[in-house]
């Protein structure tokens, strides 16, 4: 199933495809020699879902995008205080290998630059230099989920020709900053340059950091949650040199680019994205890798500075309407079906601000479960901000679930989506569209109900001798006491009763539907339960002579036979084997209406206000 994500990516792709601007990294002999348009570009989730546009598997050099890496194990192994004290954190205005100190503090203004990243290198613990690159090496491979091994003609050629390299660690030995042979921490920092990774690799170290350290797919972690925000934080400054500024402006997101092509970038908490295009621009950053990072963050809506308050997750709750029935009176065979084959319909309640990486999260989420299913309800009632990115990717969702016979249907109060009424027909603006919670539970129980319920379904009308009430009664008993029933009938929206009104007697549906509902102290009205032909309601009222404790308000129009309170007191006297039977069927209408709200009140879903 091709989803929104894949779709924007797919798009993205193939408009960077077309660019050809920019030159390979001449000056390391061995990257000269790559295929210039080799292109490819990946997005993982923080949970280790990674979608995949281009040659994703080819192996490349990691370069530059390895300091971020070696810098965050250099805080592992010697504290930051250490670590601090040979190298700062401001951003440098200069190109990456420039042979140079902050004039001030002496040091290297920052771990992204060669001669940051060489003092990064040397801070490195191990027992000699093979144990300190292995170390790498399997520091690394805890960000990728996997084993990673050194590209040995990129590092040969690096040795051979890297003499600024060689020139910063001596300038670094004489101040003091590199303690040993200067060639050691030169050689391991060629050496951490030259690891072979892929975009998909990429993706996922990216995903470990916006994870906070921890690898999603195998649960390893690669760096302490305090050493991953001192790392995302100098990469947000320095991670792309000296065009830094204009990337922070444009995409957002803390990143670092290698002259091997790479691009890698991180929205923390939700996504790494991975980028590999060879041709460089001035600042030795990929041209292609730059500009999908500009529409992806645009089309996305990625920017740090514009991130939803439910990140990771924007779904509070799922439940299915076996565990979360409506208000909706039923009728034995109906509630038998829904036992039965409830759990093929399901709500997702989500909440918070819906942007892409909660979007994405919940819509995967839905999708995973989309076999097993009939009918899904996405209840957007707790959701305060809904993007472009994510209003689009709820339609894709519900367009694909329609496409594989599954319905789909939006609690969608206060217009997210665009629709401006309530329906639930699927070719309205915004798709299938209810008002509240209750509502959509009843059309996905009425879903379920049309596909495995063909007996014993609510009827649409009724005759009032035939009305359910009168089933235990002789024909004989029926044929007196129908006559002296008065119908009335009332329009859809018309308040039948309110609370505190005397009773009007036992109310025989024989058309529309009719509910019960309470208004709490701030005017929030609430459904208590629903009645349909065949049915009844104020039983309780005129057995016991109360008023009314709720309002019965006419869902649609209404039409009603009324068993009126003297009338059904004269039965007592003029027919009470008839009263005793109509006493039974009523106790245990009663009793299947207090079952009912008893299940609604105990559902996972709240109880909406009705707009």
């Amino acid at each position: 199933m091709r989803t929104v994500v894949d779709t924007i990516i797919g798009e993205v792709f193939e408009r960077c495809r077309e660019n050809r601007d920019g030159t390979l990294a001449d000056y390391i002999p061995e990257l000269a020699e790559v295929p210039p348009d080799t292109f490819s570009l990946c997005v993982a989730t923080a949970d280790g879902h990674v979608y995949e546009a281009g040659s994703s598997d080819v192996e490349f050099t990691i370069q530059s995008i390895s300091k971020p890496l070696t810098y965050g194990l250099a805080l592992a192994d010697r504290g930051a205080d250490a670590v601090a004290a040979k190298i700062d954190v401001e951003p440098s205005g200069e190109p990456f290998n420039e042979i140079s100190l902050d004039p001030v503090t002496e040091r290297p203004r920052n771990p992204m630059i060669n001669a940051g990243a060489i003092t990064a290198a040397s801070l490195i613990a191990g027992t000699d230099a093979a144990d300190r690159f292995e170390r790498i090496r399997r520091c690394y491979s805890a960000y990728a989920g996997r084993e990673l091994g050194i590209d040995h003609d990129v590092y040969a050629s690096e040795a051979r020709t890297g003499h600024r390299n060689r020139a910063i660690g001596h300038m670094l030995r004489s101040f003091g900053i590199i303690g040993d042979n200067p060639e050691d921490a030169v050689d391991l920092y060629f050496r951490q340059c030259s690891i072979n990774v892929t975009t998909r690799d990429l993706a996922l170290m990216a995903a470990t950091l916006a994870n906070n350290g921890t690898n999603p797919l195998t649960g390893d972690c690669a760096l302490a949650p305090e050493h991953v925000e001192r790392v995302l934080s100098v990469m947000t400054s320095c991670g792309m040199y000296d065009a830094a500024g204009d990337w922070i402006a444009r995409v957002g997101l803390p990143a670092k680019s290698g002259v091997g092509g790479g691009v890698l970038a991180v929205l923390p908490g939700q996504i790494g994205i991975a980028v590999h295009s060879p041709r460089l621009d001035a600042h030795g950053n990929s041209v292609r890798g730059v500009q999908a990072c500009r529409e992806l963050s645009k089309a996305l809506e990625l920017h740090f500075l514009h991130v939803g308050r439910a990140a990771r997750s924007a779904i509070r709750s799922s439940y299915t309407v076996a565990e979360a029935p409506s208000r909706q009176r039923r009728t034995d065979d109906e509630r038998a079906a829904l036992a039965a084959h409830g759990s093929r319909a399901r709500v997702y309640e989500l909440h918070g601000d819906l942007l892409f990486a909660g979007a994405e999260s919940a819509v995967r989420s839905v999708e995973a479960q989309s076999d097993s299913v009939d009918a899904v309800v996405v209840d957007l009632h707790r959701v305060d901000e809904v993007g472009d990115v994510a209003r689009r990717m709820l339609a894709n969702l519900r367009d694909n679930l329609e496409a594989q016979g599954r319905s789909c249907a939006f609690v969608d109060p206060d217009g997210h989506l665009g629709a401006v009424t309530s329906s639930v027909d699927p070719a309205t603006r915004g798709g299938r569209v209810l008002v509240d919670l209750d509502s959509a539970l009843e059309w996905a129980e009425t879903v379920i109900l049309d596909r495995h319920c063909l007996v014993g379904r609510v009827p649409v009308s009724v005759e009032p001798a035939d009305h359910p009430l009168f089933a235990a009664l002789r024909p004989d008993q029926v044929d007196g006491l129908v006559p002296r029933l008065p119908v009335v009938e009332y329009p859809g929206g018309t308040t039948v009763v309110r609370r505190g009104d005397p009773p009007i007697g036992i109310a025989l549906i024989l058309s529309g539907r009719v509910s019960t509902t309470v208004t709490g102290p701030n005017g929030t009205t609430h459904r208590i339960t629903t009645f349909a032909a065949g049915m009844t309601f104020g039983e309780l009222p005129t057995l016991t002579g109360s008023a009314y404790l709720a309002d019965i308000r006419a869902d649609t129009p209404l039409r009603l036979a009324v068993l009126t309170p003297e009338l059904f007191a004269e039965l007592g006297a003029s027919a009470p084997e008839l009263k005793v039977a109509l006493l039974e069927r009523l106790t245990e209408s009663a009793y299947k209406q207090l079952d009912t709200v008893i299940r609604g009140l105990g559902a996972k879903g709240p109880i909406l206000a009705v707009r």
